[in-house]
């Protein structure tokens, strides 16, 4: 299970009792803001694209979209997302608690510029039903990324 991977990978900084669990949904950037009572931007979700046959994460602010011009100037080919099944097999978490946390192995992560502006942010911790509250400083540290982009528009 997706989430107990991310609860372990967690627990070697002391970190597994910040994860949040709820009763509700929060698969979505909405569901996410109403579960946790914060505004759907400092929502931290992550999407999964295929870029040169690699799985690639890019993390962006919760109110913001792809821009497909800026997504292909920086990886020199279209955005395509991993289908749902995709996902499962190459990042190892299923869609709705997809995080840059406890990853297969070869998954490269990004972080959008989008996120920046805030002080804490709620990324999903591997299932449908959690999220985690981390600075911009924790999300880079836990996350592995390989950089910060510009690949979004708001």
């Amino acid at each position: 299970m997706a989430l107990e991977s991310v609860k372990t990978f967690f627990k070697q900084y002391d970190m597994d009792s910040q994860i949040r669990e709820f009763e509700v949904s929060s698969a979505t950037v909405d569901l996410a803001a109403l579960a946790l009572g914060c505004e759907p931007e400092r929502i931290a979700k992550t999407l999964s694209f295929v870029v040169n046959g690699q799985a690639v994460l890019v993390v962006t602010a919760g109110d913001t979209k792809v821009d497909n011009k800026k997504f292909k100037e920086f990886f020199n080919t279209k955005a395509k997302m991993l289908t749902p099944e995709e996902v499962l097999d190459l990042v190892g978490h299923a869609v709705g608690g997809v995080c840059p946390f406890a990853v297969n192995d070869g998954v490269l992560v990004y972080l959008d510029i989008s996120l920046k502006r805030f002080e804490t942010v709620y990324p999903a911790c591997g299932s449908s039903n959690s999220a985690i509250e981390l600075t911009i400083e924790q999300l880079e540290k836990y996350s592995g990324y390989s950089q910060w982009i510009d690949v979004c528009k708001s």
